[in-house]
């Protein structure tokens, strides 16, 4: 193993390389990415920086594993087989990723290994998509003897992860573009690139064929680079909305292919039916739920307004019970921001929220912490919800309380966003839930919480996002469908 620092029960072997082409190589340059525990501040590891130069050799790699190479000619059940032994390697992996995930971003040691768990079983799911999905069918036509539709990789993938679930939101990049025939270049985040690590080590175990799986960690100049190469078919992208905009913007002047799961600014609808009690306990422990940096996190509680002050005051009550410590303490239930910058971002919006709305509790660093990059859970009450901690991404532990005069007020202020990408429906009353869900424009919405199903399709509205990943609507979106008339029926194509 390279000598490089790296967080206590995470063994990496090559951290000062990068992988292109199925070997462990130098990167162009020495420069090095340090990782940061947002716990205490302090170094949890160093791995290599890769540059402009790195990416291209990436791309080259790829792109002649996937026109030179046997990977897109697979079959797709041989290719599933493949998946399955991807799953089988990370598993025995899963306690080193959800130790990373703690040090480089402060995830909760006790939750880390539950949500990470959740991996490979997605990966099992996505071969089985895989195994019954119709890559090619016979079709009805007026002008030839026989049609036939056949989807095909849609080529080299570049698949851009983001810091605050790096490993499962690159794995499902990844097996989707596996699965479909394609060859992937991962891309994490500078400050979580332990996990896109594991993730090459293991598809060089199982014996993925060299290019097929690639892996150069760069900074935003090298990840422009790469998004720019014309090497790459398609780019899979998930962050902020203003990067968002930019691949979108690249990938448009050239037409290539993107899908895109952005930010999200996602309204939790509270029905009189669900008692203030209730409804204080469920959004509090939810928007703690990682100090509130998930994209689909219920930020904004809109409430009937006879109800407002009470919901406000046993929401305040909650936060203030909720235990803030370091992320290995086993009874934190919230832990730290995961950089400085965030910090600073998120007590930015709530200065901007004070001018506008009433602070009701929070909005602090704990004064029993010295070190880390804590916050304490925030409410704001009496928000416009044209305001912008209504309308812009915190990605922290601030809740924003909007009263509204009914049920059609509520689905309208819940759609007065640039976001769609997820919603709840706080209601024991499941019609209710469904009608209301129908008539929120978003990706998903749940009834009673956050709730998301990876194996089903993952994906926003409006500026929250293009595309879906997950499920076979995930697959189909590393596929490009050619349809081809024939004189005559190949003896391989059913009635």
């Amino acid at each position: 193993m390279s000598q490089m620092l790296l967080p206590e029960g995470v063994s990496i072997r090559h951290p000062d390389k990068v992988f292109i082409g199925g070997a462990w190589v130098s990167p162009s340059t020495d420069k090095t990415f340090t990782l940061v525990n947002p716990n205490t501040e302090q170094p949890a590891g160093r791995v290599a920086a890769a540059v402009e130069a790195d990416m291209d050799r990436a791309v080259e790699a790829a792109r002649n594993a996937f026109d030179e190479g046997s990977w897109a000619a697979t079959p797709p059940a041989e290719r599933a087989k493949v998946l399955y032994r991807l799953a089988d390697a990370l598993k025995k992996r899963e306690d080193e990723i959800a130790k990373a995930w703690t040090a480089q971003v402060g995830m909760l040691s006790p939750a880390a290994p539950l949500i990470v768990a959740g991996g490979a079983a997605s990966v099992q799911h996505m071969a089985a998509v895989t195994e019954s999905y119709e890559f090619e069918k016979p079709a009805e036509t007026t002008v030839a003897d026989t049609a036939i539709v056949v989807r095909e990789p849609v080529g080299v993938v570049a698949a851009i992860a983001p810091w605050n679930a790096p490993y499962t939101i690159m794995l499902n990049k990844v097996v989707a573009a596996l699965a479909s025939g394609c060859t992937v270049i991962m891309k994490p985040s500078p400050e979580t690139p332990l996990e896109a690590y594991i993730i090459a080590e293991a598809a060089e175990d199982i014996g993925l064929p060299p290019g097929v799986v690639n892996l150069v960690c760069g900074d935003r100049a090298a990840s422009d680079h790469l998004v720019c190469n014309h090497g790459v078919d398609k780019v899979s992208f998930t962050g902020s909305t203003v990067a968002g905009k930019r691949i979108a913007s690249v990938c448009g002047e050239r037409i290539a292919r993107c899908t895109l799961e952005l930010g999200g600014k996602s309204a939790a609808i509270v029905r009189d039916d669900f008692s203030t009690e209730e409804a204080a306990k469920l959004l509090t422990s939810t928007i703690t739920i990682f100090s509130g940096q998930v994209c689909a996190m219920l930020s904004r509680a809109i409430v009937p307004r006879r109800r407002h002050d009470e919901l406000a005051d046993a929401i305040a009550g909650e936060m203030k019970k909720v235990k803030i410590g370091y992320s290995d303490a086993p009874d934190t239930q919230l832990g730290p921001l995961a950089m400085a910058r965030q910090r600073d971002r998120v007590e930015g919006y709530i200065e901007k929220g004070k001018e506008t709305a009433d602070l009701i509790t929070g909005g602090q660093r704990p004064s029993h912490l010295n070190r880390g990059y804590f916050i304490e859970p925030t409410l704001f009450a009496n928000v416009d919800n044209a305001s912008v901690i209504a309308q812009e991404e915190i990605f922290g532990p601030v809740l924003s309380l909007i009263p509204c005069d009914d049920e059609e007020d509520a689905i309208r202020i819940a759609n007065e966003s640039n976001y769609g990408l997820n919603g709840s429906v706080l209601t024991h009353d499941h019609e209710a839930a469904y009608r209301i869900a129908r008539r929120m424009r978003s990706g998903g919405v749940a009834q009673n919480g956050m709730r998301a199903d990876f194996a089903l399709p993952f994906g926003g509205f409006k500026q929250s996002g293009i595309g879906r990943e997950g499920g076979a609507e995930g697959l189909a979106a590393y596929l490009e469908t050619k349809t081809i008339l024939l004189d005559g029926r190949p003896p391989h194509v059913a009635n």
